[in-house]
């Protein structure tokens, strides 16, 4: 209905927002200023005992300072009346005194049809009700009282009980003067296919009656009473009061907890609603039938930002949450979202509350997870990604994904998050202390001979040149960090022996699409304001040539390339070691400790010769590049420490 120009002025002229308020609150005396119109009390939306509920009479605007509710006398009244907008017109047109326009006759017409499909749907209910009380419903009495639904749940939900037999509903309506066409329009019966009366939509179920936002019934829902009925669950068809992808199980009495600061939970059915309304958590609310559409997720929005998802644990309740996740992904914007909760196993929100008790359901909402952490889950759970091919899959999906949500900002902070979850997966953990690196390094003795002190490989001086590259490599990516991706997978594998060069690694993959300053802004937060630049200025890397010439991109790319490719050496140096040490029964001994330190140096000679680009490569047992003077002088030793391994 469209109201005339002016209307809504003249209301509001006429309206006192401190009397339409007056009545839902009590107003604070102390902090309150009758005479100008300047109200405060506790707020009616959400529990609090201080005043933070702001009311303006004079600009006609109320404002929360608590839970930042707004708005004018209309917007009150809709939201504590829960009605829509016209009737919140009607109830304060009609509280200043003022007739409503009239309608479009064709409009009033559709009202009126819709209000008597309700009457026909609340003598549906009144009859269930009736029933479940009678002989025929003492077995769906039984079954709920097992269920713990005593008569007040009943009462409450207004459960009900379809006896079996074909017309008893229809018989009971047309016996009260209801036309058989509005019976079969609201959904209560179906003409038969055989020329006979029309029969019951519901027989031998327990009924639920689903209510909209005002509490008025406009479908049903029955649980079949048979173990081998068909259908567990059913619903009444599609009318014109119920489309189920626009309705929601107890919105009304959920929008009025949620307003009161309860959280709000959408699980899966009729019954988990109730034991959970039943167990203190008012604000649940159901999806009916099918899975959470765009519709039902803008209506969650409406009445609180962060609905939570609470499903069954098994693979069924793992599906609903996917399905839940690529509904809401597109229609995802800042400060709207979902969380998840998947109860154990085997046990829906009834199980778990008479098995555990109220807290241990209160323990799993509070530690809902947000919908990035279920979406990370369904890509990656059960999957190996031991090979690039997999991991540049799992990229590709994830992209596909992210790339669904329209808001720009939104989007790349779900980026972010992947990318920290992918790190965390692949690399977070570090070198292993299993890994040929570790077990060559662990193999020494803890305190060598003196002859062998000198050994390069005994003294350390291996991680001292190792972190030097280390160094020069992350400077080179802190100058020129648009090469960061060009080297993401290598830089990622690299052990980075030094705790703060891992830091800073971390860093350039985290930020790598961000603006330039983003990543030293990270570093000298994670490490200190003078990280980079004591970086920077250790004489190793400041006489760095592309460190002295950060412009130049060729340069930082030979650069890093190089660093990269010698540690890849060392590393294959450390795995070529493990491996023989392995063959050895016991610690090593003085002579093989000898030997190992001489293939070390056989290892500087080549990689001198490296610098002259006279050496050739090879690839050594583990994959990693070596020279071929490295493998001649490894060859030597092994055999003989073939020959020098005790005999058994």
């Amino acid at each position: 209905m469209s109201l005339p120009p002016g209307f809504l002025d003249e209301l509001r002229t006429r309206t006192s927002l401190t009397q339409v308020v007056g009545r839902k609150v009590l107003w604070d005396t102390r902090k309150s200023n009758q005479a100008k119109g300047d109200m405060w009390a506790p707020c009616p939306f959400h529990q609090e005992k201080t005043a933070s509920f702001h009311v303006d009479d004079r600009k006609g605007y109320y404002y929360c300072f608590g839970c930042h509710a707004k708005g004018d006398a209309i917007s009150f009244v809709r939201e504590t009346e829960n009605v829509a907008f016209m009737e919140a017109i009607e109830i304060l047109a009609g509280e200043a005194g003022m007739p409503m326009p009239a309608k479009d006759p064709r409009a009033q017409e559709k009202t009126d049809h819709r209000a008597k499909l309700i009457e026909v749907m609340e003598h549906a209910v009144r009859y269930f009700r009736m029933q479940l009380r009678s002989g025929a419903g003492s077995a769906a009495r039984d079954y709920l009282q097992r269920r713990g639904l005593d008569e007040a749940t009943q009462d409450r939900f207004g459960i009900g009980f379809a006896p079996a037999g074909w017309q008893n509903l229809w018989d009971h309506l047309t016996g009260q003067g209801v036309s058989a066409d509005h019976i079969i329009e609201a959904g209560l019966a179906k003409p038969s296919q055989k020329g006979g009366k029309p029969y019951d939509t519901f027989r031998n179920r327990i009924m639920f009656p689903i209510n909209d936002a005002r509490g008025r019934p406009i479908a049903l829902g029955g649980r079949a009473m048979d173990p081998d009925d068909n259908a567990k669950y059913l619903n009444s068809p599609e009318t014109p009061l119920f489309d189920k992808s626009r309705t929601l199980y107890n919105q009304g009495p959920a929008r009025e907890a949620a307003g009161k600061g309860q959280p709000l939970i959408v699980a899966e059915g009729y019954m988990d609603v109730i034991a959970l309304a039943t167990g203190g958590f008012d604000a649940s609310v159901a999806p009916l039938g099918t899975a959470v559409t765009d519709t039902q997720l803008q209506m969650l929005w409406r009445i609180t930002d962060e609905p939570i998802m609470a499903l069954d644990g098994d693979k069924a309740g793992l599906q609903a949450a996917y399905r839940v996740i690529d509904t809401a992904l597109p229609l995802l914007e800042a400060g709207k979202s979902l969380r998840f909760v998947l109860l154990p196993e085997g046990k829906d929100p009834d199980d778990l509350i008479r098995s555990d008790g109220r807290e241990a359901m209160k323990t799993l909402i509070e530690a809902a997870q947000p919908m990035v952490q279920l979406l990370w889950r369904r890509e990656t759970e059960g999957r190996v990604f031991d090979s690039p091919e997999r991991k540049a899959a799992l990229d590709k999906t994830l992209r596909e994904r992210i790339r669904t949500i329209q808001d720009p900002s939104l989007r790349s902070h779900y980026g972010e998050e992947i990318k920290r979850l992918r790190w965390d997966l692949f690399r977070g953990r570090g070198p292993s202390n299993d890994s040929p690196y570790r077990r060559a390094q662990n193999r020494f003795p803890q305190a060598p001979a003196e002859g062998t002190r000198s050994s390069l490989l005994v003294s350390g001086g291996e991680d001292v040149e190792n972190r030097l590259r280390e160094a020069v490599i992350l400077a080179a990516l802190i100058t020129t960090p648009d090469l960061i991706g060009e080297f993401e997978s290598q830089l990622e594998m690299m052990p980075c022996i030094d705790p703060d060069h891992a830091v800073l690694r971390s860093c350039l993959l985290q930020h790598a699409d961000h603006p330039a300053d983003a990543i030293p802004a990270a570093a000298n937060a994670a490490l200190g304001g003078d990280a980079l630049e004591k970086l920077c200025r250790s004489r190793h890397v400041a006489i760095t040539p592309c460190v002295r010439n950060p412009g130049d991109r060729e340069l930082a790319r030979l650069t890093i390339a190089e660093e990269l490719a010698k540690l890849e050496a060392q590393s294959g140096l450390y795995a070529e070691i493990a491996e023989a040490s392995e063959d050895l029964n016991g610690p090593a001994d003085e002579t093989v400790t000898w030997r190992l330190s001489q293939a070390a140096k056989a290892r500087q000679s080549a990689q001198r010769a490296q610098a002259e680009d006279k050496t050739e490569y090879d690839t050594g047992p583990n994959g990693a590049a070596i020279s071929r003077e490295e493998r001649s002088a490894f060859a030597a030793l092994m055999e003989t420490i073939r020959f020098d391994k005790p005999r058994s």
